[in-house]
């Protein structure tokens, strides 16, 4: 049950992240998420038991869903890395090809090693009793711990440099990040002490074992959908703000190139099927330089100074409630332009 819940969440998160990112460059997180989707799709039993008799029942469809799993915790950290300005020495080196390429030709000797017994959808319950196998395990989840540790590490970098909404996708990312490192704490437990052949404590660690995967999995998809998604909310808001703040403008600026007619850049042809935001911007600069211009009578009364500076406010990348904190700046500033005319 377990593979099909996590499959489904990487087949749902891999559909966001296509239909979100549309247009982008940058797919490393895409790629990841295609990859972890295959890992856990060929984990689900009935698939699994079909290919691997293909294979010749030698559980090697198992070597290649870790593999690819083991890929794809690559490329998610390596996502989260580019995402991130600062990289410290030792999250570059973990996040690494040479650290990934150390983890798979390990796996795959120690896979060799494994006394195989025939196709079984519970690998290491079955003959995680081998050193080999253990040795094999081991492998794949101290690698995911050390990347997952990194993704903590930019995570938590990335919570402390934004602000409001933007932190839920860290906050997420840390969160799965966490569960993965215990995760994978209690699967190393679990196979030192199956070696040894403590059943019982075995047994007991492994309660935590499917809440843990499930978590794991569920925060960092969370915090890898929810990026795309709040983009795209805050991408529409400035657009919808731009929109209205131009509408604002639009009667101040009638009446700068009224003054000052046939100078109007904003008014031409290839300004009407512009951007938006060069639209408005252009609204604001032809307001300006009416301001500015000794040869006409042009003023702005206090409540329009502070209407153009929340617009250049909000050019700027700032939130245009933060412009309207300080009206009296905004009556200094439009005092000072009148006083140069």
């Amino acid at each position: 049950m377990i593979p099909v819940l996590v499959a489904t969440l990487m087949w749902i998160l891999l559909a966001c992240l296509v239909i979100m990112r549309r247009g982008r460059e940058e797919r490393t997180i895409t790629y990841a998420t295609l990859t972890i989707a295959i890992s856990m799709t060929l984990n689900i039993d009935p698939l699994y038991e079909a290919l691997d008799a293909a294979f010749g029942g030698w559980n090697l469809v198992t070597l290649l869903a870790d593999l690819a799993l083991t890929i794809g915790v690559f490329f998610l950290g390596r996502g989260v890395m580019k995402a991130s300005d600062r990289q410290p020495r030792i999250v570059r080196v973990a996040l690494g090809r040479t650290v990934l390429a150390a983890a798979l030709v390990c796996s795959i000797v120690a896979f060799v090693f494994i006394d195989q017994g025939g196709t079984t959808t519970t690998f290491m319950l079955d003959l995680g009793d081998q050193p080999a196998a253990a040795t094999y395990s081991m492998i794949h989840f101290a690698y995911y711990a050390v990347v997952l540790a990194a993704m903590a590490v930019l995570a938590a970098q990335r919570i402390r440099e934004s602000q409001g909404s933007q932190r839920f996708p860290p906050t997420c990312l840390l969160i799965g990040s966490l569960l993965g490192i215990t995760l994978s704490a209690v699967v190393i437990t679990m196979d030192v002490v199956h070696v040894v052949g403590n059943l019982d404590l075995m047994a007991t660690v492994s309660a935590a074992y499917g809440p843990l995967y499930l978590g794991t999995f569920a925060f960092l998809c969370a915090g890898f959908a929810s990026q795309p998604v709040l983009r795209s909310l805050e991408t529409r808001s400035r657009a919808r703000t731009t929109r209205v703040l131009t509408d604002e403008l639009e009667p101040i600026w009638r009446r700068a190139i009224g003054v000052r007619p046939g100078i109007s850049q904003r008014a031409d042809a290839a300004f009407q099927s512009s951007e938006p935001e060069t639209v408005l911007h252009r609204e604001i600069v032809e307001i300006r330089d009416a301001l500015i211009d000794n040869r006409v009578s042009f003023e702005l009364t206090a409540g329009e100074s502070e209407l153009i500076d929340r617009a250049e406010h909000h050019l700027v990348g700032g939130d245009v409630s933060d412009a309207t904190s300080q009206p009296a700046d905004a009556q200094s500033a439009g005092d000072s332009r009148r006083a140069a005319r």
